[in-house]
């Protein structure tokens, strides 16, 4: 394991609910915080800077009145389409934000500024390159978004993924694709990750700002119902297939389109944001998703879950 010292004695669980684009908020971030497990949200889903910095004192507000709960995390996109990089930066120093999530982007000075208060910076991979070019920027975990994960996802089996980063990466990795469950997080630990990284999940609770037909696309949707193109933002992510035709797209011209370069071709932050309102992301574990609990009911079920799952694991015997 290698947690560093912010989280040590801190989670009730190894797992952090991933930042979504236009679905995370303060609610989703307390409930999640509260339940003893990472929460998180990206900056944008703030329409200003002013706005991110109020979000940012409701939850310390929310979290002041708590007893030890587990720290959160801000997620910022590092790119030349994101023009409020600089100012929402320099509010999370401010504020002292324990964890950033950095996407899109691995840059040194970044780094550096929320290292500055002893912040904790974490980064979106999705090949052994981008996972090279992040630990060179001296990032303190690497979030590994295998084949199957929701948002701006990768196709690598998480297996490869895994471990071509442990070959060269000492520090914390989180796993991203497909967890939904305990025994899934404990499999995550055992194949090479410290923390689970769940998005999808998280998108099918009470506290999440998704709209009700979004959640309930989730209860019926299946794998096979997830599509990866970069044809809605400009680089690849997973989106299910009932709202990409809902919104005109055409699933025929879609398919065969080969990954771009992670990062290369983002669409302007406006036209994204008017896009993901409509396409609706999710990874290919909504085949497992049959309801929408609270978070206080989904962490208590997934504690529940991976406690089982280190029982069953201690008796697990192959005959010899």
């Amino acid at each position: 394991m290698s947690l560093p010292a912010l989280l040590q004695q801190r989670l009730r669980l190894p797992v952090v609910a991933a930042p979504m684009f236009l679905i995370s908020n303060p609610q989703l971030v307390l409930a999640c915080c509260r339940n003893g497990i990472v929460g998180s949200f990206p900056a944008l889903n703030q329409r200003e800077s002013s706005g991110f910095k109020a979000w940012l004192e409701e939850i310390e507000a929310g979290l002041a009145q708590l007893d030890s709960p587990a720290p959160y995390a801000v997620n910022l996109i590092v790119h030349g389409s994101n023009p409020r990089l600089e100012a929402d930066l320099a509010i999370c120093v401010e504020h002292k934000v324990p964890i950033v999530i950095t996407s899109l982007g691995a840059v040194k000075e970044v780094v550096d500024a929320v290292h500055s208060y002893g912040g904790l910076v974490f980064h979106d991979v999705t090949t052994r390159r981008h996972a090279e070019k992040a630990a060179e920027a001296g990032v303190d975990g690497l979030i590994a978004v295998a084949a199957g994960a929701g948002g701006h996802a990768g196709t690598w089996s998480p297996f490869a993924l895994i471990a071509e980063i442990r070959q060269f990466f000492d520090k914390t990795v989180l796993l991203a694709g497909c967890l939904n469950h305990g025994h899934e997080v404990l499999a995550a630990q055992i194949m090479g990750a410290d923390l689970a990284y769940l998005g999808t999940r998280f998108i099918g609770t009470t506290e999440s700002h998704a709209p009700d037909a979004y959640k309930e696309m989730l209860l019926t949707s299946r794998a096979a119902d997830i599509v990866h193109t970069p044809a809605v933002s400009g680089v690849p992510a997973s989106f299910m297939r009932q709202s990409l035709e809902n919104a005109g797209f055409d699933l025929n011209a879609l398919q065969g389109k080969g990954e771009v370069n992670f990062g290369s071709k983002l669409k302007p932050l406006n036209d994204e944001a008017k896009a993901w309102k409509t396409v609706w992301s999710a990874g290919q574990g909504v085949g497992e998703i049959d309801d929408l609990p609270s978070v206080d009911e989904l962490v208590a079920r997934l504690n529940a879950e991976y406690r089982e799952a280190q029982t069953q694991a201690t008796q697990l015997h192959w005959p010899r």
